[in-house]
């Protein structure tokens, strides 16, 4: 039975909470930059280090792995920083940002750069795995620099438990559209420019200009409503400072945090796979073109990003979970179809990317509406507020599950006798079965059984909205007490 005060400090909460349209729309425009370029990396790095650098599939796995890896190690560190961050400008996130934001730019479009460093292809190779590694660690880091004190924002800009839901919609419209968009100006690209390399230099370079523009757009958009609210916690903050390792050790007391980080490292697990795995599959599986590849890709993220909005809406009536639930079933059946999927069967191909968007969307919408809520649940229980720390290891675990993915994905690819292709060599070389079979292994049963962790672990998360509304009451309390005794 609901409890009616809680109800109605919720109706009071949605009432004080509401977001304007224009800074929605800023903070959704955040997402853009970095959507766009993670999309391009993960479905095109891989493929680029082998048909274009000509680095064998195990290696470059290998690259991917360590360039994550450090990203993951990375994250935890720039979310306590962001939250010791002090700014009466810039409040505590958005400084990172700014600074952050042209580094990113130049870090990314220096991935898709094949230097020569040897004549001798053994030689050559091993320089550029390492021009690689290095390229991509200093990349991650500035990914991490803007784009994990982004997703802290959205705690900061509303605490009601049904306009976050709202304004993840808005951040997913623009990360999905992101996605479409780089692979429509990725279809362009490649039906306009002849020689492969030069496909991807240009592709990186349009990307990287639309990628800093858009990070701009979205700090100067938040930066009132983020001021705001950092006057707020500034004045209600306890004194009271918590050492780095007793913070380690109360994020990982916090039950349902763990809950949200296992569900969204199955989800993404499931998404990147999928992802990188696509463009071997569409080649070599389905006997099609380099420029068919954006395409069914679109088929995947147009529907998302249709249902995104679909799905917010029925949140609101049927709850996260049962949401979860709904687009996780179609997205296995999709899956699953695909591993059976034979050349020439193009239009069913299309119909399994569809079913696969309207799964792919509560990827992105319905964990990153939980963890604010197990943001105030810590709030509520050690006085403080500390955004930063809770991405940080959340992005953290899930880069080191990924970094994983990838690994074993390249390395399998090479145990399956996958052929890479030679500097100079026009002609894809023909794959054995082996390989086939493992490029059809990774694009339907391993993400399956990703997505069905996750759905395991959607069904025991406890918080309710009827939680959360009780949390804030006692959060509002306790403020209130504060207020009295303080004055």
């Amino acid at each position: 039975m609901n409890d009616p005060t809680a109800d109605g400090y919720t109706h009071k909460a949605q009432d004080s909470q509401k977001l304007p349209f224009l800074t929605k729309l800023a903070y959704g425009a955040g997402d853009l930059g970095p959507a766009i370029t993670a999309n391009i990396s993960i479905f095109f790095l891989l493929i680029f280090f082998t048909n274009v650098a000509g680095i064998p599939a195990g290696l470059a796995g290998s690259v991917l792995m360590i360039g994550k890896i450090w990203d993951a190690v990375n994250d935890p560190f720039v979310g306590v920083l962001t939250d010791k961050t002090k700014s009466r400008r810039w409040g505590r996130r958005l400084p990172w940002m700014f600074y952050g934001a042209i580094p990113f730019g130049i870090f990314f479009f220096l991935q898709w750069i094949v230097p020569r460093f040897s004549s001798n292809q053994g030689s050559n190779v091993w320089g550029l795995f390492w021009y690689y590694v290095l390229i991509g660690v200093l990349s991650q880091v500035f990914y991490t620099v803007v784009n994990l004190p982004y997703t802290a924002l959205t705690p900061e800009l509303t605490q009601d438990y049904d306009e976050r839901t709202s304004l993840n919609s808005f951040r997913f419209a623009f990360s999905i559209g992101g996605s479409i968009l780089s692979l429509i100006l990725a279809q362009v690209v490649f039906l306009q420019v002849a020689d492969q390399q030069q496909q991807y230099i240009v592709l990186a370079a349009i990307c990287t200009v639309i990628s800093v523009a858009s990070l701009y757009w979205c700090v100067f958009g938040v930066r009132d409503r983020v001021l705001a609210f950092e006057a707020k916690r500034i004045q209600a903050e306890e004194a009271v400072s918590i050492p780095f390792i007793e913070q380690i050790k109360i994020v990982f007391s916090n039950r349902p945090f763990l809950f949200v980080i296992g569900i969204y490292l199955f989800s993404w697990l499931g998404v990147q796979i999928t992802a990188s795995i696509i463009p071997f599959f569409v080649i070599y599986c389905m006997s099609l073109k380099n420029s068919d590849v954006p395409t069914v890709m679109v088929a995947v993220q147009a529907t998302a990003l249709l249902m995104l909005f679909v799905w917010t809406a029925l949140s609101k009536k049927i709850g996260k979970k049962v949401v979860y639930f709904l687009g996780m079933a179609l997205w296995i059946i999709a899956a699953s179809g695909l591993f059976f999927l034979q050349p020439g069967q193009i239009g069913l191909m299309y119909l399994l990317a569809i079913m696969a968007g309207f799964g792919v969307s509560t990827a992105y919408l319905v964990p990153w509406s939980m963890i604010p809520d197990v943001i105030e649940l810590d709030e509520l229980q050690t006085g403080q507020r500390r955004e930063g720390v809770f991405y940080g290891f959340m992005v953290l675990l899930q880069k080191f599950g990924l970094a994983f993915g990838l690994f074993l994905v390249g390395n399998a690819l090479q145990a399956a006798g996958f052929k890479e292709t030679l500097p100079g060599q026009t002609i894809l070389p023909t794959q054995p079965e082996s390989a086939l079979f493992a490029i059809r292994i990774a694009v339907g049963p391993l993400p399956v059984i990703c997505l069905i962790g996750g759905l395991v672990l959607t069904y025991f998360y406890p918080i309710t909205r009827e939680m959360h509304a009780q949390i804030m009451l006692q959060l509002q309390e306790r403020q209130q007490r504060k207020e009295s005794v303080d004055n």
